[in-house]
């Protein structure tokens, strides 16, 4: 999947990780009505409504409601929930999974969760099934604060949109009964978009004693036997075509859909560099990458912003690289069970609005990620955290994790820049290809080759 901290996961990660008139296409105005999230605290222990229009029940029974979600441990975390609790006054029960078993319960299991915190690439599986409802964007009151990468797929009006799964492309439906993407905004969200990133390749700069600018430099003989790619078929496929692509050795019409005969020559490509002896490793948990990099058994690799922070945390120097092809991006979101409705229903809504309301992007923002609403964030985060984390500026003082603990010190700058440098410079989101169980089998092939 994406980046991930191995702390906040119950089994192994992956890439380093969810009622007004229906229209066929257009761009859908949040509501301007008032949010039950104002009296949902105080309602809970007045057994009242407060507004007009709110029925008892909600008042009576918010703190007996527990939501069941499950995702990827990226952002099933324990501080959302307790905030969650804190700030909306229900419970929030958090199951964390590695993408293909995210991907396999929520199509399997739909009865087990209320909310999916899932990739938009396992969207593309898991929504066409019929298990997750989708969701009105006119109950939400921030959706209009959402980054317009999940609306038109452009960060800026001129902006290239990248290949792959790109979360717009799988981001609406064109009616409430609907199980196809629209190809175009309607009211009705697959997901909820909450978090995303740009994903580039790790390096160790002081064993490496040369720019490193591609791509294709994780295939550099002088690098033999010091380099790894993430065992993860869906993931791993992306960063090879990133790095076939920069060789000039294939030219993909969409590295995120490949062809079987494109399939075919990235995995030979591959197989012919691991009997030449360039891989080291070849890595499936976070532990395991920031192993292999802080032991300097590999100098360049797969890598997530996370693991290269924790690298850098005992103290050795470790780099988040950007490269002139760009990034290989991925995004999530929430999504709602099919099965849910009533005062539940009620509560999800208002815990999805809230997710976008600042507190929960500024925690993201901290660990590297990016708020699907950045600018709420904003007044949750200090002048510095904003400047060095959004906009590629030098940190004042310490930056400081979300557990409080020093990420960066007095002048550093984050790896590639700005939110704007960073996210305009995505070539390629995550994926699910047409061939997805092709190119699998023949991952799985490289790999014990």
């Amino acid at each position: 999947m994406n980046d991930q901290d191995p702390t906040k996961l119950d089994s192994t990660p992956d890439d380093s990780g969810v009622n007004p008139t229906e229209t066929d296409s257009v761009t859908p105005k949040a509501s301007s009505g008032v949010s039950r999230r104002s009296v949902l605290k105080g309602a809970a222990g007045a057994g009242v409504a407060a507004i007009s229009g709110f029925p008892m029940i909600w008042a009576q029974n918010i703190q007996n409601v527990t939501l069941r979600q499950f995702g990827t441990g990226v952002s099933n975390l324990n501080a959302i929930a307790e905030k969650c609790k804190e700030d909306l006054g229900f419970n929030l029960q958090l199951t964390s999974l590695d993408s293909d078993s995210v991907t396999q319960r929520a199509v399997t299991q739909p009865n087990s969760y209320d909310i999916a915190d899932i990739e938009y690439w396992i969207c593309k599986k898991v929504y066409p099934s019929g298990v997750m409802q989708p969701l009105d964007v006119s109950r939400l009151s921030n959706y209009d604060k959402i980054s317009q990468l999940f609306i038109t797929g452009r960060l800026t009006d001129d902006a290239e949109i990248a290949q792959g799964t790109a979360p717009h492309t799988v981001g609406f439906v064109p009616t409430k009964e609907s199980t196809e993407f629209a190809s175009a905004p309607t009211n009705w969200m697959t997901l909820i978009p909450t978090i995303y990133n740009a994903d580039t390749l790790g390096i160790r700069p002081d064993l490496i004693d040369r720019p490193i600018t591609s791509w294709a430099d994780i295939m550099d003989p002088a690098f033999r036997g010091q380099t790894s790619l993430i065992n993860v078929p869906s993931i791993g496929i992306m960063d090879a075509a990133m790095i076939c692509e920069a060789m000039g050795e294939i030219t993909y019409g969409d590295k995120g859909n490949m062809t079987r005969a494109e399939i075919d020559q990235t995995i030979d490509i591959l197989k012919a560099a691991k009997r030449d002896g360039q891989f080291r490793a070849f890595w499936k948990t976070f532990d395991e990458s920031v192993n292999l990099m802080a032991s300097g058994e590999v100098v360049i690799q797969s890598m997530w912003s996370p693991a290269v922070a924790a690298v850098r945390s005992q103290g050795i120097a470790c780099r988040y690289q950007p490269l002139q092809e760009g990034y290989r991006a991925w995004g999530g979101g929430l999504g709602i069970a099919s099965h849910l409705s009533g005062l539940e229903l009620d509560a999800a809504y208002e815990y999805i609005d809230w997710y976008l309301s600042g507190w929960v992007g500024a925690y993201l923002n901290r660990q590297g990620y990016y708020s699907a609403a950045p600018e709420t964030s904003k007044q949750f985060m200090s002048d510095d955290e904003w400047g060095y984390w959004m906009e590629g500026e030098a940190a004042q003082g310490d930056i400081l994790s979300p557990s409080g603990d020093v990420m960066e010190t007095a002048g550093a700058v984050r790896d590639g820049g700005s939110y704007e440098e960073r996210m305009g410079s995505v070539a390629c989101w995550n994926s699910v290809m047409d061939e997805n169980q092709y190119m699998v089998r023949k991952w799985n092939e490289f790999i014990v080759s």
